[in-house]
């Protein structure tokens, strides 16, 4: 089980003090949007190169964009451990998954929460991570779409025992990540419930709690 905290609702004034704050965090995931594939501007490639510089915990970028087949790979480049791009917008998804694995990162494939498992099918064994996203994409403090969730069951006996992280975000807390893991999920995103809580890096360990607890008892972990 991963807990990999969002800075979409961190201060962006202080993303180095804020990623501080949470040792105990898996990753550190990066919402990169265009105001394009998404109704929002976030940021970008720059900001992630000095990022890189201020941490040594894994960066999880998540590619909200039109064209992630010609940006992805600068990411990777830069040092980030997880590239994930959506499979609504890309060209060439195994292209792009091998050449960000060719490049050293883990690739991941993304999908809105109307878009059918299907669309991923033929992609899983040529990624690391599927990300399924449980709110629309665009804007951090959405409510968690349950909707979602036969979804992440429907990933989950796709995977099989392959090593391959199913990452849920968007709405992720501890009212929600129960459910997710029994559905099995075993990576979380977690922004407004990491960042808004008066202590941060003990919510990132209460949320992976929660979500072991729930895989356990449910026989979704091992």
């Amino acid at each position: 089980m991963r807990i990999t905290p969002s800075i979409l609702n961190a201060d962006f004034a202080r993303l180095g003090e804020e990623i501080a704050r949470i040792p105990s965090a898996d990753a550190i995931h990066i919402d990169v949007m265009d105001d394009h594939f998404v109704p929002n501007l976030t940021l970008g490639l720059p900001v992630v190169e000095s990022l890189r510089r201020a941490t040594t915990t894994m960066l999880d970028i998540h590619l909200m964009i039109e064209d992630p087949d010609r940006w992805a790979p600068g990411y990777a480049e830069v040092g980030a451990e997880s590239v994930t791009f959506h499979v609504e917008a890309a060209h060439a998804p195994v292209r792009l998954a091998r050449e960000l694995r060719r490049l050293g990162a883990r690739a991941g494939v993304a999908l809105n929460p109307a878009t059918p498992v299907s669309a991923v099918e033929n992609l899983v064994r040529n990624v690391d991570m599927v990300l399924i996203m449980s709110v629309e994409p665009g804007f951090g403090g959405q409510k968690f779409l349950d909707l979602v969730l036969p979804k992440v069951a429907a990933v989950r006996k796709m995977i099989g025992d392959a090593d391959i992280w199913l990452q849920m975000d968007g709405g992720v807390s501890l009212e929600t990540i129960e459910r997710c893991a029994e559905a099995g999920a075993d990576t979380f995103v977690a922004g407004s419930a990491v960042f808004r809580a008066e202590d941060p890096d003990r919510m990132v360990q209460a949320l992976k709690h929660s979500a072991m607890n729930a895989a356990n008892a449910k026989g979704t972990v091992a």
